[in-house]
C-alpha cells in the first residue's frame, strides 16, 4: 500500500503530469491545430473562433474575455489577421505567454484596395496576413509555438522540439506532394477565382494566379466597380477553376460566376478548418485544397 501510494504522489508530482493540461488559447482554427500538433498530450488548447467560421469579423464576448484571462499560452497568427487582439488582451488582462506564429515571416503586401499582390516584395501597401497557406511557412509557425509553449512549461521544451520536428517533416511531405500536383498542370490554366484573396501565399509558392471579388479580408464589401471588372476578366482569360470558401456567404460567388458564364466547381478552405471530414486539421485543409484546385484547373 505504502509502495502505491509513493507511485502515485510522484506522477502528481512529475514535470509532465504538473503541465498535462497547460491551458492555451488559439485565435481560430488552424492556429489551435497546428499548435496541437506541437503541444500534444502536455496542452489544452481552446480556438476562439471556430471551424468554418470567419475570424475578420469575429467580435468577442464576454466568455471569449474569461477563457484568455485563465489561460497560460495565446497563439494568434498575427501579420494584422487578428483586428480585434488588442481589445481582448486588454479585456482578459492577459499576463501569459503570446506567441505570434507568424513571426519572422516577410509578408506579401496588397495594395490600399485590398487586391494587387507584390511579387516582388515592394512595400506599397499592407501585409497579407494568410501565410499559413505556403506551407514553408508554416514551418516558421511550429517552431514559434514550440518556443512559446517552452516558454511557458520549460519542463516540456524537449518535448515539444521533438513533436515540432516530426511534424515540420510532415509538412515537407505536403509540400512536395503538392509541388507534383501542381507541376503537372500548364502554366496557362493556373488561374482560380476564389470568394476573397486569402491564397495569394499558395499561389506564390506554386505558380498559381488567384482573383477574387473581396480584399484580403472579408469584412469590407466588394464595389460594383471591381466586380464587373473582374467579370470581363474572367471572360477574356477562360477562367475555369470557380471556388466557394466554406467561412464565405456564396451569393457573391455565384452572382459573379453567372454573369461571367462559369461553373463554381467546389469549395476551398481559406481561413477556417471545416467542422466535416476532409478538413479537420491543417494538413487534411491543404490537402484538400490542392486536390480540388488541380483537378479543376
Amino acid at each position: 500500500m505504502k509502495l502505491r501510494k509513493i507511485i502515485v504522489s510522484s506522477l502528481l508530482l512529475s514535470p509532465l503530469a504538473a503541465w498535462a493540461n497547460l491551458p492555451v488559447v488559439a485565435s481560430f482554427s488552424i492556429m489551435a491545430d497546428i499548435t496541437r500538433e506541437v503541444g500534444g498530450e502536455r496542452v489544452s488548447v481552446v480556438s476562439l473562433v471556430g471551424a468554418d467560421q470567419d475570424a475578420h469579423v469575429f467580435q468577442p464576448k464576454p466568455a471569449d474575455v474569461k477563457k484568455l484571462a485563465e489561460a497560460k499560452v495565446f497563439v494568434v497568427n498575427g501579420l494584422g489577421f487578428e483586428g480585434w487582439i488588442n481589445r481582448l488582451n486588454k479585456s482578459a488582462n492577459f499576463k501569459g505567454v503570446t506567441v505570434t506564429a507568424a513571426n519572422g515571416i516577410k509578408p506579401l503586401e496588397v495594395a490600399e484596395d485590398g487586391h494587387g499582390h507584390d511579387e516582388h516584395g515592394h512595400d506599397h501597401g499592407h501585409a497579407d496576413p494568410h501565410a499559413w497557406h505556403n506551407p514553408q511557412h508554416v514551418l516558421r509557425y511550429v517552431d514559434n509555438i514550440a518556443a512559446g509553449l517552452s516558454r511557458a512549461d520549460a519542463a516540456g521544451a524537449a518535448y515539444y522540439r521533438e513533436r515540432a520536428a516530426a511534424y515540420k517533416a510532415r509538412l515537407q511531405e505536403l509540400d512536395s506532394w503538392a509541388g507534383k500536383q501542381f507541376a503537372a498542370v500548364p502554366a496557362a490554366r493556373r488561374k482560380v477565382l476564389t470568394s476573397h484573396d486569402a491564397f495569394a501565399y499558395l499561389g506564390q509558392r506554386y505558380a498559381i494566379r488567384f482573383m477574387a471579388p473581396q480584399g484580403v479580408s472579408t469584412d469590407a464589401e466588394a464595389s460594383a466597380k471591381s466586380v464587373a471588372q473582374l467579370i470581363r476578366q474572367v471572360k477574356k482569360e477562360q477562367v475555369k477553376a470557380v471556388f466557394i470558401e466554406n467561412m464565405s456567404d456564396r451569393r457573391l460567388i455565384d452572382q459573379l460566376a453567372k454573369e461571367a458564364g462559369v461553373k463554381v466547381g467546389g469549395k476551398l478552405y481559406s481561413d477556417a478548418l471545416s467542422s466535416q471530414p476532409g478538413a479537420r486539421s491543417y494538413l487534411e485543409m491543404f490537402r484538400s485544397n490542392v486536390t480540388a484546385l488541380s483537378q479543376s484547373m
